[in-house]
């Protein structure tokens, strides 16, 4: 393989030097193309010079440089290059600090000889940590920034959802529209990694030792968490829609579901046959809504009556937990207003309905058929540790 380490600079003059020469002495011992290429966003302590002087001894040694803009836009920058005119078959994303060890670096590639799609170097399983010297309050903003990328973003299976240690296939960044993140700081990590998810990239994560560094300052500011904060609720909000949409059906099927139950009172009708038939009726007007607008992104496994037998079968088990709720509360509230039951019927069987016909009815063939997230303890203990 072609793989490109991408290093993002501001005022690094003092570490990028040794952190090449400390790859190159590593590189002789991997069966791989090794490349370097430092992405620096015009520092004015005069990094680029550094590297340039590297440049002159060593062909694999690169320099992008541009206009500062924040770490997520100098990490879109240098994948496009790496891509498109190093013709990278993986990079790797890692920081100029040696906050990341590059002796971590060989294991890393392992994981993607073994099969792997993408590789995070973490701190938060088990094996990897953080600087024991760091103060409580770095503890918690690192603590903190993770629970919201996995609990806020929805990247609930990943430990470290945060780190800067990855390494990626390429054929899992020219599946991603990286201009769609909208995001230009530290928040990109969290976009990239989700957006991987998505697609079902095969994720493992090995432990590693986050070292704090020694030369030049942090670059985390206030602006990158307020960032960061929104893309992880943004994120969350795109990965959202399919329910939103779906629940908006639903709640169509309720006006129906109510309105021919109401009807058929008026009608004479006894309420406990009435309600059924209300519910069937909902089913149908979900299953077009649902087919035609909710999941018609999807590459839908199966033919339209097979998915049509699929949702009834779903929505006769939905409507099993409906009627069973409202023959409970009828016997139990029998002086509310019978409508009420039947609308108080509804809620777990939407729960129940959407769950079991996102991920059976409406199968996405393409996400089906992607490799799947492997635990990071399985994999790391099976497979990847000497």
């Amino acid at each position: 393989m072609r793989i490109v380490l991408i290093i993002p600079t501001y005022n690094e003059r003092a570490n990028i030097g040794p952190l090449i020469d400390e790859l190159q002495g590593i590189f002789p011992s991997l069966p791989h193309e090794m490349q370097i290429l430092v992405v620096d966003d015009n520092s004015p302590d005069a990094t680029a010079d550094v590297v340039r002087e590297h440049q002159s001894r060593s062909g694999n040694v690169h320099l992008l440089a541009g206009r500062k803009q924040g770490l997520g836009a100098a990490y879109i920058r240098g994948m496009r290059y790496a891509l498109d005119t190093l013709h990278a078959d993986a990079v790797f994303e890692m920081d100029a600090d040696f906050s990341h060890k590059p002796s971590d670096v060989p294991r890393l590639i392992a994981a993607l000889e073994q099969g792997a799609d993408f590789v995070i170097g973490s701190r938060y399983v088990r094996g990897g940590s953080i600087p024991k010297e760091w103060a409580f309050y770095r503890r918690l903003n690192s603590r903190f920034g993770n629970l919201v990328a996995r609990y806020v973003a929805g990247i609930y299976r990943i430990h470290d959802c945060t780190a800067g240690f990855r390494a990626i296939r390429s054929a899992v960044i020219r599946g991603i529209d990286m201009d769609g993140f909208r995001v230009q700081g530290y928040a990109f990590q969290i976009a990239l990694l989700h957006a991987a998810v998505a697609r079902g990239a095969q994720v493992v994560e090995l432990p590693v030792d986050f070292v704090d560094r020694i030369a030049g300052e942090s670059k985390l500011g206030l602006k990158d968490i307020v960032e960061f904060l929104r893309s992880a609720a943004w994120i969350r909000f795109q990965s959202s829609k399919v329910f939103i949409k779906f629940c908006l059906i639903g709640a169509s099927g309720v006006v129906v579901n109510l309105g021919i139950f109401t009807a058929l009172l008026s009608l004479g009708v006894n309420k406990f046959v009435a309600s059924p038939i209300a519910i069937q009726c909902s089913i149908i007007t979900n299953f077009v809504g649902n087919n035609y607008w909710t999941f018609r992104r999807r590459n839908l496994v199966g033919a339209l009556h097979a998915r049509g037998l699929r949702f009834n079968v779903v929505s006769i088990f939905s409507l099993a937990i409906s009627y069973l709720t409202f023959i409970i509360l009828s016997h139990a509230f029998p002086r509310v207003a019978p409508q009420v039951h039947q609308l108080v019927g509804i809620i777990p069987a939407t729960l129940v309905n959407y769950f079991l016909n996102s991920y059976w009815t409406f199968r996405d063939g393409g996400r089906a058929e992607a490799a799947p997230y492997r635990d990071p303890l399985e994999r790391t203990e099976r497979s990847l540790q000497p």
